[in-house]
């Protein structure tokens, strides 16, 4: 994991220079003619998936609409999706769900696209269009580089769809940006974990999908049952289940949400809640200076990752192997 981790901004130099292909699937698809955009993904390319929601209804204005797979495959109930874009996003490309998914909202007459490492797998088949991670083997069973490459892929294709200019300078500066994180020590989180009963990472809009896998790692590394949410939710129910055996990780972005994270920060803080902030002016996590708000949820992840590896080390646990895990898992 540690040396995958590390390979990041590689990954993502590769999709950097992968652009004249992006470009050429987003003046293929006539995204003008969609009437919603459907993204399609479990796990961490779920997470991913969360990310790219708010990249295309912020940058495209598309109404973006997770896919449930198990209404295909379960249900066997053909969704009406003519004109629409479907991305499926997969590391391996193999589990059944979203072949079947995604070879339905083809032949529904969706313009799909496959965001995938492996781009010889049966859901790139099925796909009209394939973007490549290109991340190489991953031999731990926790996502990380290929987590990182989709989410840049992501932001590319949406670069390209939207002809943003600023999310292609971004995009550019990410690399070095991933690199210099593998700098950033977040240690001081895993001196909560030690004692925690829980852990809630949160954030909102384009760090929610970075929020979500922060918190699934942490359960699947660390053992430890995580919560990646809003931080809008963290203001309702939630909120009464915060003590001090539930440390807070929150991902601060310098966009339209920061005032809000800022607010809620103070809050925390005043309830004695063990809050570990990352961004901004009030932040306790070390940061680098901020960027893009599309790309600075990626960079995030390297230090937290990076954290988990440690603090599953430090106490016996393999982060490469998590227990009764594998590293494919078809569904249906």
């Amino acid at each position: 994991m540690a040396s995958e981790i590390g390979e990041s901004a590689d990954v993502v130099a590769n999709i950097v220079r992968s652009r004249p292909a992006l470009r050429d699937i987003a003046q293929r698809i006539g995204i003008d003619s969609a009437p919603l955009c459907v993204v399609c993904g479990r796990g961490s390319s779920g997470h991913a998936g969360v990310f790219l929601r708010y990249l295309v209804e912020t940058r495209l204005r598309l109404p973006v609409s997770a896919s449930a797979p198990s209404v295909i495959t379960a249900f066997r109930t053909p969704l009406m999706l003519r004109d629409a874009l479907f991305i499926v996003i997969s590391q391996s490309g193999r589990s059944p769900d979203l072949v079947a998914a995604t070879r339905s909202a083809r032949a529904s007459g969706a313009r799909t696209i496959a965001i995938v490492n492996a781009p010889s797998s049966p859901v790139a088949d099925e796909a009209e269009f394939v973007v490549p991670i290109e991340a190489g083997q991953e031999h731990s069973v926790a996502a990380t580089k290929t987590v990182i490459g989709s989410m840049a892929a992501s932001a590319g294709l949406v670069a390209e769809l939207a002809q943003d200019r600023a999310l292609r300078s971004a995009l550019d500066r990410l690399p070095e940006r991933l690199h210099r994180a593998l700098a950033l020590d977040w240690s001081e989180i895993a001196d909560d974990l030690v004692k925690a009963s829980a852990v809630f990472v949160a954030a909102r809009g384009l760090g929610l999908g970075s929020a979500r896998e922060m918190a699934l790692k942490l359960s699947e590394i660390m053992r430890l049952p995580s919560i990646g949410l809003s931080a809008a939710e963290l203001q309702h129910g939630p909120r009464a289940a915060l003590s001090s055996r539930t440390p807070v990780v929150m991902m601060r972005i310098m966009d339209e949400t920061a005032a809000t994270v800022d607010a809620l920060a103070e809050e925390l803080r005043e309830q004695k809640i063990a809050l570990h902030l990352c961004g901004g002016p009030h932040g306790s996590l070390p940061w680098l200076v901020e960027d893009d708000p599309a790309t600075d949820p990626i960079t995030m992840l390297v230090p937290a990752y990076r954290m988990i590896e440690q603090a599953a080390c430090a106490r016996g646990f393999d982060p490469d192997h998590p227990p009764r895990l594998s590293k494919v898992t078809e569904t249906f």
